[in-house]
């Protein structure tokens, strides 16, 4: 299911306040499914070669203490390949703990982050304008939907 992060489906945050209902809405959700648990924090970056180049300072900082895990080639163009490299990290989910990364997210300066339990059950895909939310069964996300109705898209296709 998608959640907007903004009331009227705003995309992006123009004052302090507007960043309050952001980081807000991210953290509720998160905290719902994630609370008292160990959580992976996955980013991503990308290049033109199989083995990743230096992580630029500013990821380092939006998700320090990750790790490489793997690297994918995702557009196998002749001459211009694009490989996807996975960072990873593991830590205690806590209200507002990677709120600096939520942020580069929900301003556009970052993409490609996935914050899941560790057995894989749930799966929260932050953006700018909103997160998707992938959950273990359909009686969990009609839970979470109802209760964040308010939060959902008007689009008949909940987009």
């Amino acid at each position: 299911m998608r959640f907007h992060s903004l009331p009227e489906s705003k995309r992006y945050p123009d004052t302090e306040d507007e960043w309050a209902i952001v980081l807000g809405r991210y953290n509720t959700v998160l905290d719902e499914l994630f609370a008292g648990l160990d959580v992976h924090v996955a980013t991503m970056d990308w290049s033109g070669t199989p083995v990743p180049p230096e992580r630029p300072h500013e990821q380092t900082r939006w998700h320090p203490g990750a790790h490489h895990w793997t690297s994918v080639l995702t557009d196998p163009e002749p001459g211009d390949p694009v490989y996807t490299h996975v960072y990873v990290s593991r830590m205690p989910w806590e209200r507002g703990c990677i709120d600096t990364l939520l942020r580069a997210v929900a301003d556009d300066a970052t993409a490609g982050v996935l914050i899941t339990d560790v057995g894989l059950r749930r799966i929260h895909h932050p953006y700018d304008g909103g997160a998707d939310v992938i959950l273990a069964t359909s009686a969990e996300r009609d839970r979470l939907r109802a209760r964040h109705s308010d939060w959902l898209s008007a689009h008949p296709a909940g987009l």
